[in-house]
């Protein structure tokens, strides 16, 4: 299926009779061509900020600052969206190094565990989206499997091109949960693009969701008060494509960052 959304999703803004809550959305490194050459930007696809537009709130993109600014830099966004791409590296949960780990960039481990640990304290509602999932286990004390085929064999959670915007993965969801409460289902049709996953879940988190080999898809923390929505898949893509499933976990957070924008 190929994506339906245009290139240019702002020229179409959102219609609201309220303020639009800012959100903030985590970047990745990337090389790019520039005029001086080959150089690293702080890069994110355009999918991200097209979810959050349909869902009435405004984009910003973060760019990793020292720990000492990441305060100021909360007071700033009503909402929270802890991007996917790149690998954590493992010395960050005493993990082994290999070579299928990629991406690794120690500003951003740096900076996204920082978000993670005050938002949770001052409970910012925040959406964790692949290796947003993986950073707020991280950051809280769980680890990860490094690289699901060479633990396991499976292949099936790892897809590439065009086949992002397709659901080809059933995942169960607790039904009490807030991501199933959220979807309006306790089982779900999504995308699955990762080779890293959840090994020891941090204490202070439950896990929510599953695959069909018993790979965590979900998870929430066990402080209600903290709207954290946390998904192993990558509903950005599939809500370009019209999932409802996948609008309504982006129409949650916009609606908790109002609320909190508001107040």
């Amino acid at each position: 299926m190929q994506a339906l959304s245009t290139k240019y999703l702002l020229l179409t803004p959102v219609q609201s009779t309220t303020m639009q809550p800012i959100i903030g959305i985590t970047t990745r490194p990337y090389e790019v061509q520039s005029s001086e050459g080959s150089s690293y930007a702080h890069t994110l696809q355009r999918t991200y900020t097209n979810e959050v537009l349909r869902a009435g709130g405004l984009p910003i993109l973060l760019a990793p600052v020292p720990d000492q600014s990441i305060p100021a830099l909360l007071e700033q966004i009503d909402g929270l969206i802890l991007s996917g791409g790149g690998d954590i590296d493992p010395i960050r949960y005493g993990g082994c190094n290999n070579d299928k780990i990629y991406g690794i960039d120690f500003d951003r481990d740096e900076f996204e565990i920082g978000l993670v640990r005050l938002a949770k304290a001052s409970r910012i509602p925040t959406l964790a989206i692949c290796r947003g999932l993986q950073i707020v286990n991280v950051s809280l004390g769980g680890t990860l499997i490094e690289d699901i085929p060479m633990e396991t064999g499976s292949v099936d959670h790892l897809i590439t091109g065009q086949k992002v915007f397709d659901s080809h993965q059933r995942v169960d969801l607790d039904p009490e949960s807030y991501v199933a409460t959220t979807v309006g289902s306790s089982n779900l049709m999504v995308n699955s693009i990762h080779h890293q996953s959840v090994r020891e879940l941090a204490p202070e988190l439950r896990a929510v969701g599953w695959a069909q080999d018993r790979v965590i898809e979900a998870i929430e923390h066990r402080d209600e008060n903290w709207p954290l929505l946390a998904v192993q898949w990558h509903p950005e893509y599939l809500g370009d494509v019209q999932d409802p499933a996948s609008q309504a976990l982006f129409k949650a957070l916009i609606a908790e960052a109002e609320g909190r924008s508001e107040s």
